[in-house]
């Protein structure tokens, strides 16, 4: 896919009917779209209660005052902008075109739906590459943001994303997103998960497979390489190996729900090879990721 057209000139009009969903607590103090369990100054009314000595006189609600002979004011629900957080892995195991291609198109995508609710969006990608991180708040920075993912470099990370995501991380998130697909050891994604909920109240992993990782093709013999290690090894690839292969990628995924269940993480694997209309507005809409 050329680079000019990873994210279609349409895009973020069939984007603007969604939004991030989510029910964890909004940690920023600057003004945005969603309502916060605080009162504040916005125009959506909550309730009453009696008057105090340092309340805003401009609050007393005169004709409740009419009838009741006592000083009430108004409150309002406060709108409190939410903090998005995108961390993409950018190891060797993401650099299959169709893979890279995908993760950058839902990378994109998520950051539209935060920028255009005015929310606060940073982005960094676990690298070993210096990208700046991005760090932006409104609608007129997705044209932006689009160019940013568009321009990024193939991935070409030896080291594990599990073992050196945290450095890329900022804190007090609302919610953080990560985009991997989760090939590496389970105990290098068990440090990794265990530490994740110290930085934001919502925390969602977006597992990225394809058709080939689920259901291998091959036949006959072959050299494997690992991209990651540069370790080679010849192989016959029988009914049997292939069964081995789908044991052990059973076993590794059951073994990732589990410790995203016991963390609080939420999980979903989405499918290159499905594209990024199906995952947006199917899967992500069922899970109620967005709304």
């Amino acid at each position: 896919m050329s680079k000019d057209y990873l994210i279609p000139k349409d895009w973020a009009g069939k984007l603007s009917r969604l939004s991030i969903a989510t029910k964890s607590k909004l940690r920023g103090q600057h003004k945005g779209s969603h309502r916060s369990q605080r009162f504040g100054a916005s125009l959506d009314f909550s309730d009453f209660r009696e008057y105090t000595p340092g309340d805003d006189v401009r609050q007393i609600d005169w004709n409740v005052y009419a009838r009741t002979d006592k000083y009430f004011i108004k409150r309002f629900l406060d709108e409190q902008e939410m903090r998005v957080h995108i961390l993409l892995d950018s190891s060797k195991s993401m650099g299959e075109k169709v893979k890279w291609n995908f993760a950058r198109q839902l990378a994109a995508s998520l950051g539209i739906l935060v920028l255009q609710r005015d929310d606060r969006l940073t982005f960094s990608m676990v690298s070993n590459e210096k990208v700046p991180l991005f760090r932006r708040k409104g609608a007129t920075y997705r044209k932006a943001f689009a160019q940013v993912i568009t321009d990024l470099n193939p991935p070409s990370m030896a080291d594990s994303f599990a073992k050196n995501a945290i450095s890329f991380l900022p804190k007090d998130s609302t919610v953080l997103f990560l985009i991997t697909d989760c090939l590496e050891d389970i105990e290098h994604l068990r440090t990794l998960i265990q530490k994740l909920p110290r930085f934001a109240g919502d925390i969602r992993l977006l597992q990225i497979v394809t058709n080939d990782e689920l259901t291998p093709s091959f036949s006959g013999d072959m050299q494997l390489e690992d991209v990651e290690t540069a370790q080679q090894l010849n192989i016959s690839m029988s009914s049997r190996v292939i069964d081995s292969y789908n044991e052990e990628r059973k076993l590794h995924q059951l073994a990732l729900e589990k410790l995203c269940s016991k963390f609080g993480i939420k999980l979903i694997q989405v499918n290159a090879d499905e594209g990024i209309s199906h995952v947006l507005f199917h899967q992500l809409l069922r899970a109620n990721w967005v709304q």
